[in-house]
């Protein structure tokens, strides 16, 4: 919001949320049935168009919005090398209120204009280079003095300085306004489309071309990367004041006082305002190659992490902003009711995704101090790690993706959710055995910090705890018990063979805290250390106040509302940490699985060791050396 907030800051729909997108239903509905109830030689295409055009204009910003956001983790030709946080997602969340305001603008002056205005042909030339001269002239030439009034400090303290709030542009920081300059904008925007109305030349193309082609500049100018080849101006020096490059406006939110064009730069020119510094910015974002921005960066540390559900897709960093802000929840909220609409569509997309997209790719980017991090994700679900005629191709992928890391000089891979596993690839280390003696790279599992975690998140004067889920398989759970059992706390199991296994991995002197219970009434702890299998009839045997701690990558249900679930392993990022601006799954904001960590302290320590098989770090000097990096516990340590 603006420092001084002005008058018709808020958009009068802001009540009602996410289903703002009502209001444009009733209309929708009716431009359909009086489309399908006509003759076809009286039907009006132009109202019946309306709302398909909308959708398509979300879907566009959309698609600017993936892009942008995955050429700038992958650091190719990026401008500004600022990071973004929570704040600015927060504040350009509504993004697509200026589509409701046109769509509803468009309703209601198609229901007051006369019909010899409103059927408009498809095409007609003379009113598409009618709106091509009308917006060269009047709205670029209008848009500039009032953009340089917007900078005076009465209207930019009111209404500008919202939008200059985001110094690092996305996409959709494009129309990141208050209510009332919108509706300057859209006046200064209806100029060609009226003129060509009145003088009766006006098509659907004119106006859908005109819309279309004000929404991609206005993307492109604020994506953040440049992509503008050289040649063109070359070719054709005179474009240099026809078309502005993103670098070129990207100037505009670094330095405020200068390259205040439209989309035009031919008015910075004649008017002086022009930034001495855009052509050498803007060939040097152009010759930021992503190899030669990766070598010059030297990405330090590699999480690899994989799809989770059909849905997760939305959830990335590259998916929906407003979606990858917050933790992924297994069930839709009534505000996230577009989701059950888009199912056929993630459906669709998760096959083509498991099908055809043969290899992992970077989701996004962050720093901690001169460490440098990324994040890649495998294309594969939850669904396709529990089929076993489907592990070896996932493995594959893994393997890959490590020898990729490896080659680009990557210091430390972590390998998050299901890439490590018993069953899988024996918590990684299978693709050592496959390349002895030849990767540079360190292979981390993070198993030690999922286990220091999770000993520390015990609540104070633990006693007793109940062990539950496949643990003898599961590498965190063993060090888990074997830590406890260490430190005089009982740890219970109901499974013989549980029990005998976990015997022989309990130093002698502590095996006699491991106890074997004949059943849940006999054991009477309400302190659970459980995995993901953890089934609704083995929550219901729990006691009332039962506090479930997880020891696995992916959470169990939470089906008791009378008891208490922690997160699965994890920790808060500390504030150097940058460039975070979406949620790891299921957790919270600025927090980050253990597994996660485990890389990032791997490289801030400088450990010569493979944590993976059976090898683990000790996991109190693991803990200790990830609070002396900042990082801090979810829950008050025992």
């Amino acid at each position: 919001m603006a420092s001084k907030p002005g008058i018709l800051t808020e958009w009068p729909w802001k009540p009602l949320g996410s289903y703002k997108h009502v209001l444009l239903a009733p209309w929708a509905m009716h431009s359909t049935y009086c489309f399908i109830g006509s003759r076809k030689s009286e039907r009006d295409y132009a109202y019946f168009l309306i709302f398909p055009f909308l959708l398509l204009r979300m879907l566009h910003d959309q698609i600017w919005i993936s892009l942008s956001r995955y050429r700038t983790a992958k650091r190719n030709n990026r401008i500004v090398d600022k990071t973004i946080e929570f704040d600015q997602v927060d504040r350009e969340r509504n993004w697509d209120d200026q589509i409701v305001f046109n769509g509803l603008i468009f309703y209601i002056v198609r229901m007051l204009i006369p019909p010899s205005y409103s059927n408009l042909p498809f095409w007609r030339s003379d009113g598409v280079i009618l709106t091509i001269l009308m917006h060269m002239g009047p709205v670029e030439f209008l848009y500039y003095w009032f953009h340089r009034a917007l900078h005076h400090h009465y209207l930019y303290s009111r209404y500008h300085s919202h939008h200059h709030s985001s110094i690092v542009t996305e996409p959709i920081t494009s129309v990141i306004h208050p209510f009332a300059e919108h509706i300057v904008y859209f006046l200064l925007f209806a100029i060609p489309l009226v003129t060509t109305v009145v003088l009766k030349n006006a098509s659907i193309a004119s106006f859908a071309g005109y819309i279309i082609y004000v929404d991609f500049m206005n993307n492109m100018g604020h994506c953040n990367f440049e992509f503008i080849p050289m040649w063109l101006f070359t070719v054709f020096p005179p474009l240099k004041f026809l078309m502005y490059t993103p670098s070129y406006h990207s100037l505009h939110h670094t330095q405020f006082r200068t390259n205040y064009s439209l989309f035009m730069p031919i008015y910075d020119y004649i008017n002086g305002t022009i930034d001495r510094s855009s052509d050498s910015v803007y060939e040097k974002s152009l010759k930021r190659s992503g190899e030669e921005e990766e070598s010059a960066d030297d990405v330090d540390v590699v999480h690899l992490t994989h799809l989770t559900t059909a849905e997760s897709i939305y959830h990335l960093r590259i998916g929906f902003a407003s979606l990858a802000s917050k933790p992924h929840r297994y069930t839709y909220t009534l505000s996230q009711w577009y989701l059950q609409l888009l199912w056929p569509f993630t459906a669709s997309c998760s096959v083509l995704v498991s099908w055809i997209y043969g290899r992992t790719f970077v989701s996004e980017s962050n720093t901690l101090d001169k460490l440098k991090l990324q994040t890649w994700v495998v294309p594969r679900y939850i669904v396709q790690y529990n089929l076993p005629w489907r592990r070896e191709a996932i493995n594959s992928l893994i393997e890959e993706a490590i020898l990729e890391a490896d080659a680009k000089g990557v210091k430390v891979i972590s390998l998050g959710l299901l890439n490590q596993g018993e069953e899988l690839n024996r918590h990684g280390e299978i693709y050592l055995e496959r390349h002895p003696n030849k990767l540079k790279i360190k292979v981390v599992d993070g198993s030690s910090l999922a286990a220091a975690v999770v000993v520390n998140s015990l609540p104070k004067a633990t006693a007793h705890v109940l062990l539950r889920g496949t643990v003898t398989a599961n590498k965190v759970a063993n060090a888990v018990a074997s830590s406890l059992c260490q430190m005089g706390i009982k740890v219970a199991t109901l499974c013989k063979d549980d029990y005998e296994k976990l015997k022989l991995r309990i130093p002698v002197e502590a095996q006699h805290n491991l106890v074997l219970s004949t059943s849940y009434a006999a054991h009477k702890t309400k302190i659970w250390l459980v995995g993901d299998d953890l089934t609704g009839k083995e929550q219901a045997r729990a006691p009332k106040g039962t506090i479930f701690i997880p020891y696995t990558q992916i959470p169990p249900r939470k089906l008791r509302k009378d008891c208490f679930y922690h997160s699965t392993p994890a920790m808060i990022i500390p504030p150097s940490l940058s460039n975070m601006h979406s949620c790891e799954n299921w957790l919270g904001r600025r927090v980050m699985s253990a597994w996660r960590i485990a890389g990032i302290i791997h490289a801030l320590e400088g450990w010569d060791l493979n944590e993976c098989g059976q090898t683990m770090c000790d996991i109190h000097q693991v803990w200790h050396a990830s609070l002396r990096h900042g990082f801090r516990p979810l829950f008050p340590v025992a």
